[in-house]
């Protein structure tokens, strides 16, 4: 017997995840960790200005309070605090227009004139039903929870997004509020599924919200890293790993890793056919992100953005689809759609008394070295005019300056390949159990196997899961 029953390799929330669930299962457990801290995604630094807290990746955290793998750990205790917005996202328009979503579908839907009915005709069938589709988008291998409400909300996430707005609505601020959340999973918004993506973000942010995290995403990674030590399982950082074979003999070995970086760890090892479909396995487009330390509130043109901590910048969804269609086709757009993050407005505890943060990033063709900062400022400048005059500080990373920083992020890609439909249920490959690789005891536990990417441990979870149910563990259905 060697000194480990189970190995992760990544200290993102995928790996953390799997490592709990392995070490609860009573499972010796350490995960290894090429950087200084560990966390992946969710890791937080003051990266401009002493005193202000930046999120150096994610910040905004819908999936997690829906995830099933984060409602078994205690979080609250170990130091995890959700600060909500007093509005979980606004879409601001030209000539002072907003789409601002409430967390009420009917105070939403009250601001979208004479889209108000179609709007909670849209939205309420599902939001009631939030817990089962939310398990069921999350555990998306398996039988479906709710199966008539999924039958229904299936029918309208196979559209594109373009396709469902434009029949269900008129105004520009509801065809906004869809495409922006549907803009997310960087597919073009002619595509199918794209309305899937749109839906599940929008009934999310009425049924739990869009939050921060107080003091910073990293609170999310530091309450995993201590439910694992109590767990009994160890966290050692500052330690590459860069083959399987250098790594201690264990009966499981789960990587947090896309299969870029499988390919490279396995070597000989990979099977010739597992081997093809992974150098097949698609990323997506990059991202160019920026981060300021304010001196003020952003000066929106309509006082109401102010009070969402998301802001999805990029005009009418003619707009937004015009930008994504540049970016798939290896181009800059001159106007981006910007992802826009004021955390500051939930959580004042980032910034000094008065002052405030703000981060944001937009779309660009994969491994791009473009600085988009001047296109991402003058988007915001376009619906907060003086925003520029409230920077005291900024830094700007460019797509393959994010692959630097986490080798998961390829090219760029923050989602851990394309989300299109043809690789939603094919991630890495077509299989019931894509967590489970032809290697003997190794499993892929990232963002590249489902449910995809996003902040909320599922796909470790499954991943642990899967080799506690090959181990003979028994374990209940998630």
């Amino acid at each position: 017997m060697g000194e480990y029953d189970a190995v992760v390799v990544g200290s993102g929330p995928n790996g953390l995840m799997a490592a709990i669930t392995m070490a609860r299962a009573g499972r010796r457990t350490v995960v290894f960790e090429a950087a200084s801290t560990p966390g992946g995604g969710a890791r937080s630094a003051a990266i401009t200005e002493p005193g202000f807290v930046h999120d150096i990746c994610s910040s905004v955290h819908p999936t997690a309070l829906a995830s099933p793998a984060f409602a078994s750990v205690p979080l609250a205790e170990l130091g995890v605090e959700w600060c909500h917005p007093e509005l979980p996202l606004a879409h601001p328009l030209d000539g002072g227009r907003a789409g601002l979503l409430h967390r009420s579908v009917a105070d939403t839907a009250d601001g979208l004139g004479p889209d108000r009915d179609a709007y909670r005709r849209q939205l309420e069938r599902f939001v009631d039903r939030a817990d089962a589709v939310s398990a069921t988008l999350l555990s998306p291998i398996g039988v479906p929870r709710a199966p008539f409400t999924m039958a229904r909300f299936g029918l309208d996430a196979v559209r594109s997004v373009e396709g469902l707005t434009g029949h269900r609505f008129q105004t520009d601020e509801a065809r906004a509020l869809l495409a922006g959340s549907a803009a997310h999973s960087m597919v073009a918004l002619d595509a199918p599924a794209t309305a899937g993506y749109g839906l599940f973000l929008t009934l999310l942010a009425h049924a739990v919200g869009w939050p921060v995290a107080r003091g910073g995403s990293q609170a999310i990674a530091d309450a995993l890293v201590a439910e694992l030590r109590a767990r009994g399982g160890e966290v050692v950082t500052d330690h590459e790993v860069t083959a399987l074979a250098d790594l201690p003999p264990a009966e499981a070995t789960l990587l947090d890793v896309t299969p870029r970086q499988l390919l490279a760890l396995g070597g000989d090892r990979i099977p010739a056919r597992y081997r093809r479909t992974l150098e097949r396995y698609r990323y997506g487009p990059g991202v160019c992100k920026v981060d300021w330390a304010l001196a003020e509130p952003v000066p929106w043109t309509n006082p109401e953005v102010g009070r969402a901590a998301t802001v999805h910048v990029g005009g009418t969804i003619a707009e937004v689809a015009a930008a994504e269609a540049d970016v798939l086709a290896g181009r800059i757009p001159d106007r981006p759609f910007v992802i826009f993050v004021q955390a500051t407005v939930a959580d004042a505890s980032r910034a000094p008394a008065g002052r405030h943060t703000g981060w944001a990033y937009c779309h660009v063709p994969n491994g791009s070295t473009v600085d988009c900062t001047d296109l991402i400022e003058a988007q915001i400048e376009r619906f907060a005019p003086g925003f520029r005059d409230t920077v005291i500080a900024r830094r700007t990373v460019h797509a393959a300056g994010m692959e630097a920083y986490d080798a998961n992020y390829v090219g760029g890609d923050i989602n851990g390949g394309a989300g299109t439909l043809s690789q939603v249920f094919t991630r890495p490959a077509v299989s019931l159990r894509p967590w489970v690789t032809p290697v003997r005891g190794v499993y892929l536990c990232s963002s590249a196997t489902p449910p995809g990417g996003g902040v909320h441990g599922m796909c470790g979870w499954h991943a642990a899961r899967a080799a506690l149910r090959r181990d003979g563990e028994v374990v209940g259905r998630g």
